[in-house]
């Protein structure tokens, strides 16, 4: 039995006494031990090899102390294991020297086998679980088909992914066929993850705000649901889609257990627009979090009376930033842990 199984109750919509909180990118470059493993070692080595994955995934357990730990790996190693070449470059980020850009590059993608592609995640995750020894539960994730795709057509980050949306209205055909290939593998591998241990799952959809309300429809959600039906019936799974707030009210009527929200919805709006009954995920601002302590703190306090204690996770609208003190971290922590009820 997991001794604080309190994330899990609030997925599973029952009475907490306080709110679960974890964060996003908590295991990362906020925190000093993760920067000595990134001196020695680099991203790709760290994600690959389970001894490192599981250490930096347990880091923030035993330093911030959150309800539950994310496993350290990347939306991107699910390209990577399609046969789509991704480096990491100093400076730049994901890099693909190879952008797909026409249906003869789509064909050249393969689903692959998971246990030999990715097996590496799979062990990381049976170190993680024997490392955490049931503290905490442990989530796994993915990246959204359309993430994916924006990177794989791209070829790098961007602040407006023009390529891989000209790339999905000029080749609509080309567009489908490689975001269900995304889905297919994603599918496979979130199942992988859940027979080797871990308790719940989350689809990141970093860049679906990067389209409007009717396209989001055609090239995201379309095939994140798929990947909901596919794992509901094995675990838990959250859905956060970046700048989605459009599409909250679809996304409550599927078989997610709980919706990352970020911080351009308030809590009010998210749940008119969920219609008040599906865990909400969310929603501080990463860089709130460069606040004095004290502000941080009455500011975690006023969100959990914003969202409500139950059907709630504290975490931040997207990832935590690299320049953040560790002690601001704890703090947002903390400052769940010690919340009580109308305490302002």
């Amino acid at each position: 039995m997991i001794q604080n199984d309190l994330f899990l109750k609030a997925l599973t919509n029952e009475k907490v006494s306080r709110p679960p909180v974890w964060m996003m990118r908590q295991a990362g470059r906020y925190l000093p031990e993760f920067m000595a493993l990134k001196e020695k070692y680099d991203f790709f080595t760290r994600c690959r090899t389970p001894e490192l994955a599981a250490e930096i995934t347990v880091q923030p357990i035993d330093i911030v102390q959150t309800d539950a730990a994310i496993l350290f790996s990347d939306i991107l190693v699910v390209p990577q294991a399609m046969n789509i070449e991704v480096e990491m470059k100093p400076g730049v980020g994901p890099w693909l020297p190879n952008p797909i850009r026409s249906m003869k590059d789509v064909d050249q993608v393969v689903v692959p086998d998971i246990h030999e592609e990715l097996g590496y995640v799979m062990e990381a995750i049976k170190l993680t679980k024997q490392m955490l020894d049931n503290r905490v539960p442990l989530i796994g994730f993915a990246g959204s088909p359309w993430t994916i795709l924006c990177y794989a057509v791209q070829g790098q980050g961007s602040k407006n992914f023009d390529i891989a949306k000209g790339f999905c209205f000029s080749q609509p055909e080309a567009a489908h066929k490689l975001l269900q290939k995304i889905t297919d593998t994603t599918i496979a591998y979130l199942k992988e993850k859940v027979k080797a241990g871990v308790n719940a799952v989350q689809v990141f959809d970093s860049w679906g705000g990067m389209l409007s309300p009717q396209d989001y429809q055609e090239f995201s959600w379309y095939y994140m649901n798929q990947i909901v039906e596919a794992l509901a019936p094995y675990t838990k799974v959250i859905v956060f889609g970046k700048g989605c707030w459009f599409a909250l009210n679809e996304m409550s009527k599927s078989k997610a257990s709980a919706l990352g929200v970020d911080w351009t919805c308030s809590a009010k709006n998210a749940r008119y627009l969920t219609g008040g009954n599906i865990t909400l995920q969310g929603n501080f601002d990463p860089s709130r979090l460069l606040s004095p302590i004290p502000t941080i703190k009455k500011m975690v306090h006023s969100m959990i009376d914003d969202f409500g204690v139950n059907n709630y996770v504290v975490n931040l609208g997207h990832g935590i930033l690299p320049n953040i003190p560790v002690d601001h971290a704890k703090a947002f922590v903390d400052a769940v842990k010690e919340y009580h009820p109308h305490n302002n």
